[in-house]
């Protein structure tokens, strides 16, 4: 059977692509930005509040400026990206990200850590749409499997979450008083620094994958796509929203509210352990439903499920219950960030991929500066820790019901 020549402009790499290889690597990408720069704080925010006196409202505004810095990444990566290769953006990010969380070792004044935590927010967000981007694009080239790739890249954040849960408590049993927390910091500085190593190969692999340009149609000669229009996705960008407000209040509480319940250090290491690895397993659990949905069913679906996950602590400290509540909740919420990219990725040419990935984060990121100090401020009130998480859930249940108002756009969406 005769072979058909490659399009003009379309990649032409040296060898077939090590699909699975190339996401498992640049799923690394995710375990530096959300796995350890953003999700580590949790382990560390019980021994940091005790060590300098915080209240939970401080404690969560760490967080909240961190969902800020990550905010202000956003804004500035589709600029970035238009000028920039993405592996090299995806490259450098974690470079200073990894750089600015072993700075935040140094210091015990709030003004100077709120500073990191901001900084490192900002380079997170650089690794993830860059990341996102590539993940993407691979999945294009490879049929049949982009939700699975794009499961793999973003549960990446799970291989963070758990070597997290293993190193801070062997770290903090080890280091000397005072502040022994500052030598977790370094520690995950280095992990952080091993990980962008990691990164080189599908960044240089992945940069012959660029966007296709737009065949040349009388129509979009006529009507050249040129930003993207938010209002077609303005139930998925709502929902996603109200997301990032719920489920950043767990990640960011949970692991000191298990601590106010009584359980032990080893107790509270295999319960992230144990939710990191959902994270990882989760995407093939879902890579299926990605593919399918191509409106907002997956989104509201998973942040239903999260909801229920989440609301499970604060109701009771039964100890199965609570690990079953990190397994749902490791299972399911970064598949709630891959199904926004398979919704791009189902509605959007890959021209506007880079524009709608960054416009999802950009809704991510104003909910996840809500959600902390809002939880923190409820918790330092009557209720507890407890309370806030019941109004995370029910932000996540908000977030589904407008989610599943979301149809599957008939034309690009995007305008002149």
């Amino acid at each position: 059977m005769p072979s058909h020549p490659a399009p003009p402009g379309a990649p032409r790499p040296s060898a077939p692509l090590p699909a699975l290889w190339l996401a498992v690597a640049l799923s690394m990408g995710a375990a530096v930005s959300l796995g350890i720069t953003r999700f580590a704080y949790a382990l560390l925010l019980p021994p940091m509040r005790e060590d300098l006196g915080w209240s939970y409202t401080l404690a969560g505004a760490m967080n909240t400026v961190n969902a800020l810095g990550y905010l202000l990444g956003a804004l500035a990566t589709p600029w970035l990206l238009r000028r920039v290769a993405p592996g090299t953006v995806l490259v450098a990010g974690a470079a200073l990200a990894s750089v600015f969380m072993g700075l935040s070792g140094f210091f015990v004044d709030a003004v100077p850590l709120l500073l990191q935590r901001l900084l490192a927010g900002g380079a997170s967000a650089l690794v993830f749409i860059a990341g996102g981007l590539l993940a993407a694009r691979l999945g294009a080239h490879v049929e049949g499997r982009g939700g699975l790739l794009l499961g793999l890249y973003y549960g990446g954040t799970g291989w963070g979450i758990s070597l997290s849960a293993l190193l801070v408590p062997a770290v903090l049993a080890g280091a000397p008083a005072p502040h022994a927390w500052g030598w977790a910091w370094w520690a995950l500085a280095l992990a952080c620094a091993l990980a962008t190593a990691a990164l080189l190969w599908p960044a240089r692999r992945l940069q012959a994958l660029a966007a296709p340009a737009p065949a040349a149609t009388a129509f979009n000669l006529q009507h050249p796509p040129a930003r993207l229009r938010w209002r077609a996705l303005a139930p998925a960008l709502l929902g996603y929203g109200l997301f990032g407000v719920g489920y950043i209040g767990y990640m960011t509480f949970v692991v000191a509210l298990l601590r106010e319940q009584g359980a032990s250090g080893a107790a509270v290491t295999w319960f992230y352990a144990l939710l990191g690895l959902a994270v990882v397993l989760s995407s093939r659990i879902w890579a299926g439903l990605l593919d399918r949905s191509r409106g907002g069913q997956a989104l509201a679906l998973l942040s239903g499920l999260l909801g229920v996950a989440t609301v499970l602590p604060a109701l009771t400290s039964s100890w199965p219950v609570v690990l079953g509540s990190g397994l749902l909740f490791g299972g399911v919420f970064l598949s709630v960030v891959a199904s926004t990219t398979a919704l791009v990725r189902h509605n959007l040419p890959q021209v506007l991929w880079a524009s709608g990935i960054s416009a999802f984060t950009i809704v991510f990121a104003a909910g996840q500066i809500v959600g902390p100090t809002v939880v923190g401020w409820i918790a330092d009130g009557p209720g507890g820790l407890a309370r806030g998480l019941v109004f995370s859930a029910c932000a996540l249940w908000a977030g589904a019901l407008v989610a599943s108002r979301q149809k599957p756009l008939s034309a690009p969406a995007a305008s002149a």
